[in-house]
């Protein structure tokens, strides 16, 4: 259920609103148990994923490192060695 929260700092290039929404709706329905919410909750729901993304951007903006930006493309291909160690599949 939390496939799109993942490391956003300290990438180049740098991390988009969307990507930051995406991890702030799955950590919003990781919480409250709810993949989509009821009429009744649907105001409640929208208001914490926009809290959260707030949030986020609030701390990424506020970490600094020395440490050189990662490049997008080498993470993904690393993810995609280990998947494919982890469950036996073709990296690709």
């Amino acid at each position: 259920m939390c496939r799109n929260i993942r490391p956003l700092f300290n990438f180049e290039p740098p991390v988009t609103d969307g990507e930051v929404r995406a991890a702030s709706l799955q950590f919003v329905r990781k919480i409250s148990g709810f993949s989509r919410p009821s009429q009744a909750n649907e105001a409640a729901f929208a208001a914490a994923v926009d809290q959260v993304a707030a949030a986020a951007h609030t701390l990424l903006a506020s970490l600094v490192t020395n440490a050189e930006p990662r490049d997008r493309e080498v993470e993904a291909a690393k993810a995609r060695e280990k998947n494919a160690r982890r469950f036996g599949t073709a990296a690709g």
